[in-house]
């Protein structure tokens, strides 16, 4: 197994060394899949299988009660997966996802943490289920679930 890091582990280790890297490789992140950029995410966490992105609530990711949109919250536990995924799956390993099922456990009316995380052994072909958690600032879990990859082997042309 090829322990060389992948190439947004690698962008994430450069950047977090600078002033302000966190936001730098967010902002990035960001851009690659416009749609994020919509809940301003901060990666502020991430390691091969673990992945934690912070929401700041305000206004724009608020609902009609004023706690942070339980959508909002789905497009944070997103970013966290795909930024987990792409930085720990192997080399001759894709994926892509097939479906989100969570629970909505309470309000969230502070900054939220959205966190994925899975094993090493799960990266094999087929479905495989990415645990999703939202969490507030007195650590009380608001979304949890999961979210469905279909993993497949690249071709060998991708390798």
């Amino acid at each position: 197994m090829n322990s060389k890091p992948t190439k947004v582990m690698a962008l994430y280790h450069k950047l977090t060394k600078l002033p302000f890297g966190h936001k730098l490789f967010s902002i990035m992140v960001a851009r690659m899949a416009p749609y994020f950029g919509s809940i301003k995410p901060l990666i502020t966490e991430l390691k091969p299988h673990y992945c934690q992105c912070l929401i700041k609530k305000r206004n724009s990711v608020h609902n009609h009660i004023k706690t942070v949109h339980v959508i909002a919250i789905c497009n944070g536990l997103e970013m966290a997966m795909g930024v987990m995924a792409e930085a720990s799956i192997p080399r001759h390993l894709r994926w892509i996802p097939k479906g989100m099922s969570v629970d909505y456990t309470a309000k969230a009316a502070s900054d939220i943490r959205c966190i994925a995380e899975v094993t090493p052994e799960q990266w094999q072909e087929g479905d495989m289920l990415v645990k999703v958690t939202a969490i507030d600032d007195n650590d009380v879990v608001v979304v949890q679930g999961h979210i469905k990859l279909w993993i497949s082997a690249k071709p060998n042309s991708a390798l």
